[in-house]
């Protein structure tokens, strides 16, 4: 069977339930069948081709992951934030370029104002009250269509650009089903599976790890309005979910509830928890495995593996703290800056292949020429294999610190000021030091209630770590900046603490 957004939902039993909400009826996959026919057809009738794209701004929730779904299933979706401010919106639909503009009814959203400055057509969604979970309209004419091949693209991307200005990553019907089907095997997922999205659907972590992993094996999803630490225990134990994904952010607060609620967390006899997107503190993963009493599965992805390219595995098999597991799906190696590929236990720069990897960035012949190298992509992600194969990020090559000549991995020194009893959050992060080249910082935010000093931290931290990790400068704050995923943000800090 070819590799097709449209073949995997076709094969799925029509009885089966896939998405569950909180204000709809269970969509069940006959009708989410019916659905990705009629809007492909509504969309040709308005002469949108499969090679066209459609923007997606749209709140979390059912119908846009079914919006999603619809749309890959027929041409390229490209999903947005729908918190992007104007001038954002302006910049992300010149450089895609989509067709119309998809928003929810009586939408009052910012991209209304940047597709009617760049003449691009907005269609609300038609959402009938009565209807199943995600179910909608969009033109009430429908025509023939023809159907896309493996090879034309389903998703449409932009890094972050924390570093550069964002690059458009295009991901063929072939990376998703190929990504999807390595997610679904790493976790050993059956129609018995029921998870509860938390994570933004216009990001690929929520899109394939939970999504379109679980439609891949006929299980289904409830598709939450967004992250709520607060409901989260209750909402699982009501909809007896068996998994759920997160970012390291999202663990943490619900970790909070957790202690609070000891009885409730182990009643819900979840079958792993995953985590990916950013790395897991290890005293978090301790923390999550005693308090659930299940495993925790770390992976690791990125968007232009289409998210997933190693994972810890299930038991018996081992789940190693502080590790992102085996090679799951790609081929994985570690290459030096001369583009020699190294053994176990070699530090270097992690690159990938496989049919979950992009072809390449669009209209990036500069960043396509630096990422590709004999057919491998590289991450720009520093780390290592054990003797065991597990892998081991040890920090990202644009963030590791060079104090006057020893390279020092942030990432590292998080880890262990995490194991702090009074520390709730931490990043550390590289500044300018005119003796040394650069020194480190951390931003800590303390458990509440609880009073600790810098000396306190700077003992702890010469403890555990060699005089020259340990942090010059600490900066006590209430929150941490964090991305639109929730994923903690490195990149930017020295300037926001006035130190550049």
């Amino acid at each position: 069977m070819k590799k097709i957004i449209r073949n995997v939902i076709e094969k799925q039993k029509d009885q089966d339930i896939v998405l569950t909400s909180e204000k709809y009826n269970p969509l069940k996959y006959s009708e989410l069948k019916y659905l990705i026919n009629k809007i492909a057809g509504q969309l040709s009738s308005q002469g949108i081709t499969n090679k066209d794209r459609v923007a997606i701004v749209l709140p979390n929730g059912p119908h846009m992951a079914t919006s999603f779904l619809a749309i890959s299933s027929y041409m390229s979706a490209a999903p947005l934030n729908p918190g992007y401010k104007t001038e954002e919106f302006e910049f992300y639909l010149s450089d895609l370029k989509p067709k119309i503009v998809l928003v929810e009814p009586n939408s009052s959203n910012n991209v209304l104002e940047a597709a009617k400055r760049l003449k691009i057509p907005i269609c609300e969604l038609k959402i009938k009250r009565d209807s199943s979970s995600g179910m909608f309209d969009l033109f009430e004419n429908e025509s023939n269509y023809d159907l896309p091949n493996e090879n034309d693209e389903a998703l449409v991307l932009h890094t972050s650009g924390t570093t550069s200005r964002p690059k458009i990553v295009p991901l063929s019907n072939k990376n998703i089903v190929s990504s999807a089907l390595n997610i679904s095997n790493t976790l050993k997922l059956s129609e018995n599976d029921h998870s509860l999205n938390i994570m933004p659907l216009f990001h690929i972590h929520g899109l394939i790890a939970v999504l379109m992993s679980s439609i891949i094996s006929g299980s289904s999803v409830y598709a939450s309005h967004g992250f709520n630490a607060l409901k989260f225990l209750d909402l699982a134990k009501i909809e007896k979910i068996t998994w759920y994904s997160g970012v390291p952010t999202m663990h943490q607060a619900i970790l909070l509830r957790a202690q609070k609620k000891l009885e409730l967390s182990k009643q819900l006899n979840l079958r792993f928890i995953r985590s990916s997107s950013a790395s897991l503190p290890p005293a978090v993963f301790e923390q999550l495995n005693k308090i659930f009493s299940c495993p925790v599965i770390e992976a690791y992805g990125m968007t232009e593996a289409t998210h997933q390219m190693s994972s810890n595995p299930l038991p018996p098999k081992k789940q190693k703290a502080g590790f992102v597991g085996i090679p799951s799906g790609p081929k994985i190696c570690i290459m030096n800056n001369k583009n020699k590929i190294l053994k176990n236990g070699e530090i270097g720069e992690i690159c990938i292949k496989g049919e979950n990897v992009t072809s390449g960035y669009e209209n990036n012949s500069e960043a396509n020429e630096a990422s590709f190298v004999n057919g491998w992509f590289k991450t720009g992600d520093e780390g290592f294999f054990d003797n065991e194969g597990y892998l081991k990020i040890s920090g990202r090559i644009k963030e590791i610190i060079n104090k006057g000549g020893e390279k020092i991995s942030p990432l590292e020194v998080d880890n262990v000021l995490m194991f702090h009893p009074l520390i709730e959050q931490v990043v550390c992060f590289g500044f300018k030091d005119k003796m040394l080249g650069e020194d480190i910082a951390a931003a800590i935010v303390i458990k509440k209630n609880q009073i600790c000093t810098e000396l306190n931290i700077k003992q702890y931290a010469k403890e555990k770590l060699a005089k020259f990790k340990i942090p010059k400068k600490i900066f006590f704050v209430d929150e941490i900046p964090k991305g639109s995923t929730g994923k903690l943000q490195r990149i930017g800090l020295a300037k926001k603490f006035g130190l550049e």
